[in-house]
């Protein structure tokens, strides 16, 4: 089975919404588009989160799809990133969109859940989300994500998305590797471990 990695980058307080820019999200009157633009580094290695979608087949949101859909191909033909990320096999999920023009992108039929649950069951190669925040919501509710790679920016935005809201599946998870950039970033991975375990301090616990 193919593994599901979810790949992000969330505020202090775990706002998602439009880390690059004004234009990718500017639902319910956000104001802080494109937050993690001062934080940027040479220490932010795009290929670490798996964005570039080298070795990976990637899944999108119609809105994360529609922003991605207007850069890469843009992006000059000998640039690396841009030749693994056009080249990548691209599993679009969306309610609205009837066609899609970008190389190598296919729209998800029926329930994502469902197809997603399938698509993990073929061989191949990882499947990976890379922002989507509303499809990250439904896959971990189904508890298909195996693994995170979050990137935590030091800014509290106070309103807008968040990786995870109220239809969240609690679930255990544990940290593989963690770096912080210069700015500040915290570049964390976490693979899911199944339930929270849960105990109390009143009944003896660690330093006892």
């Amino acid at each position: 089975m193919r593994k599901l990695v979810a790949s992000t980058s969330v505020s202090l307080d775990g706002v998602m919404q439009a880390p690059g820019g004004a234009e990718e999200d500017p639902a319910a009157a956000f104001a802080f588009g494109g937050w993690a633009f001062p934080y940027w580094d040479e220490a932010l290695d795009l290929t670490e989160r798996g964005f570039e979608g080298k070795d990976r087949e990637i899944l999108l949101g119609r809105r994360t799809y529609e922003v991605f859909e207007g850069f890469w191909p843009q992006l000059p033909a000998d640039n690396p990133n841009a030749q693994s990320m056009n080249g990548a096999r691209k599993y679009v999920a969306s309610r609205t969109r009837k066609t899609l023009q970008w190389e190598n992108s296919v729209l998800l039929e029926g329930d994502v859940v469902e197809a997603v649950a399938a698509l993990k069951a073929q061989p191949g190669n990882d499947l990976q989300i890379v922002g989507s925040g509303n499809l990250i919501q439904s896959l971990q509710a189904a508890m298909l994500i195996d693994e995170y790679i979050v990137w935590t920016f030091p800014v509290i935005l106070g309103r807008g998305k968040r990786l995870f809201e109220a239809t969240v599946k609690p679930q255990a998870l544990r940290l593989v590797s963690t770096k912080a950039s210069a700015t500040g970033v915290v570049m964390s991975t976490y693979v899911s471990v199944g339930d929270i375990a849960v105990g109390s301090f009143a009944q003896g616990g660690p330093g006892d």
